[in-house]
């Protein structure tokens, strides 16, 4: 199996896709302008209301919804990691190092959240869930940082390994290992890929994690008041390939020499024989048409989604739920029986539905409507193709038997929002009015638009993105509208084709690849 990351960066967003045999199978979208609560980041929070019905509170982290704190989520360390905070606010110059600080009893699980905070009370605390719909973060204030081969707890005592490995020589020897380098008031939990690992490579990532951890109560010690960020969680990109790299990796390809950079120091860190796989891609076409990643993008998301063979799935998001419905569509395979029809339907869509949960990262409760079987073997066939396609998912997840109505129930961990591409978009040459000017005109308008660039502002090189059709319509000929463009107005006219664009849709930008906005919903001078 082949396996490629597309890292497509914008001006206004970032988007990954992770490909598997040239097939979508992860993709993330991040906006780069707006404030972003991502998991891992950590912040010097304010206690603004205290809720002793639900034992939680809510914290102002700077978020528009304020964040949701439960009792339970303190920590069993937190009064050690309250007087800790004290200690280094104390002394603005100097830190305090964490090897010196005692730790206190652990906290009571049986605890009130009255009892242990106040309103108004300075704590640290990390983002554990996104804000979704109208909720605002969820936090802990059990902090961690997480690394490729281990996770680093400040004022934890103990250091577990991962139930994935199995070996029991090799668990004792992760263990005894990690216990000779781990600092004072630090735990450790040990990740699966560190099996195998050397005590360098161990090493050298618990200095990069201890780092992280001075670096954040560096920031909470000079904070001038609350709420303020003392830990960005690192790129998307880099957060990604954090946990999905694997040294079989054929290319990861960047289209920005900034993310391009950061990409291929993570990967020289980690795995220093594989920094050669990270490529800078430079090509006019936009990367994901280049890799086939829009067009998959297009036909994966929305309502419905067609599999093999006419069937289909039809995906609805619920305020509680996911709910998906099995369709055979105009299948007509009367010779295999009916049985024998609905076992393949399912088992195609079992492969697809496992795709659309890792795609769209689909959280919380996921109830499927499979046709109906009557064979037991049958069923049992389909729970255990469900299971073994759930596999390579890295978020916790749990699949119970069909029920007797026929429905599937899943549970998968969910951390952020579900990745929810709307493919059904409001007209960019209507803007939503539902009349369009004449087509044949349209040529006419994106000549007056270049006219405009090179006359009026000066921009002299320059692409212009268009649907594929029109794009072939500007170069087709012996002196086509392209080669007349250029002749008029000088050869820095390039025209690019692009996947992502409706059919009278266009898109300029400058030579350094930065877009111009040029269009007007009133276009009415042209």
């Amino acid at each position: 199996m082949t396996s490629e990351v597309i890292i497509d960066v914008q001006p206004k967003e970032i988007s990954i896709a992770l490909l598997e045999d040239k097939n979508l199978v992860e993709y993330q979208n991040e906006k780069r302008l707006e404030a972003s609560y991502s998991v891992g980041n950590i912040y010097l929070g304010r206690v603004k209301k205290l809720m002793p019905g639900l034992n939680a509170c809510f914290v102002e982290v700077g978020s528009e919804r304020d964040a949701f704190l439960h009792y339970l989520d303190l920590g069993t360390q937190f009064s050690s990691y309250e007087k800790y905070l004290k200690q280094v606010q104390s002394d603005k110059k100097k830190l305090y190092p964490i090897a010196k600080a005692n730790k206190l009893p652990d906290l009571p699980k049986e605890g009130s959240v009255q009892n242990t905070l106040k309103q108004g009370q300075e704590i640290l605390v990390q983002v554990v869930k996104e804000p979704i719909s109208t909720k605002g973060p969820r936090l802990t204030c059990e902090l961690s940082f997480a690394g490729r081969y281990m996770v680093l707890m400040p004022f934890g005592d103990k250091v577990s390994v991962s139930s994935k490995i199995k070996k029991g020589e090799e668990r004792t020897r992760l263990k005894q290992l990690v216990q000779s380098i781990r600092p004072k008031n630090f735990g450790v939990i040990v990740r699966t890929s560190a099996e195998g690992k050397r005590v360098a490579e161990l090493d050298a990532e618990m200095k990069v994690l201890i780092k992280r951890w001075e670096d954040t109560i560096t920031n909470a010690q000079k904070a001038a008041k609350a709420p303020t960020i003392c830990f960005e969680e690192t790129s998307r990109a880099v957060a990604l390939l954090r946990d999905v790299f694997d040294p079989t990796y054929d290319g990861i390809y960047v289209n920005d020499p900034t993310i391009h950079q950061q990409v291929k120091d993570y990967v020289s860190l980690i795995a220093p024989d594989k920094k050669e796989i990270v490529k800078l891609y430079n090509g006019t076409v936009p990367i994901f048409d280049n890799f086939s990643v829009t067009k998959q993008i297009k036909s994966s998301f929305g309502r419905t989604v067609n599999y093999k063979r006419g069937a289909y799935l039809i995906i609805q998001h619920t305020e509680a739920m996911h709910v998906v419905d099995v369709n055979s569509g105009n299948r007509t395979r009367a010779e295999n029986g009916q049985e024998a029809n609905a076992l393949e339907v399912n088992l195609g869509a079992a492969d697809e539905l496992a795709r659309q949960l890792r795609l769209r990262d689909m959280g919380g409760i996921i109830v499927v409507d499979f046709i109906d079987m009557s064979l037991a073997e049958d069923r049992q066939m389909l729970y255990e193709r469900m299971c073994k396609n759930m596999e390579k998912d890295r978020a916790r997840h749990n699949i119970l038997p069909l029920s007797k109505f026929g429905l599937m129930q899943i549970t998968r961990q969910r951390v952020r929002p579900a990745m929810d591409v709307n493919v059904e978009e409001t007209c960019p040459t209507c803007f939503g009015k539902g009349k369009i000017k004449s087509s044949i005109l349209f040529t006419d308008q994106l000549e007056s638009k270049i006219d405009r660039m090179v006359n009026k502002i000066g921009i002299r090189k320059f692409y212009l993105h268009v649907h594929p059709y029109v794009a072939a319509y500007i170069n087709q000929g012996l002196v086509s509208l392209k080669r007349k463009w250029q002749m008029k107005y000088g050869m820095g006219v390039r025209i690019v084709p692009s996947q992502k664009l409706a059919f009278l849709q266009y898109e300029f930008y400058d030579k350094d690849k930065q877009f111009i906005d040029m269009q007007e919903e009133n276009e009415s001078n042209d």
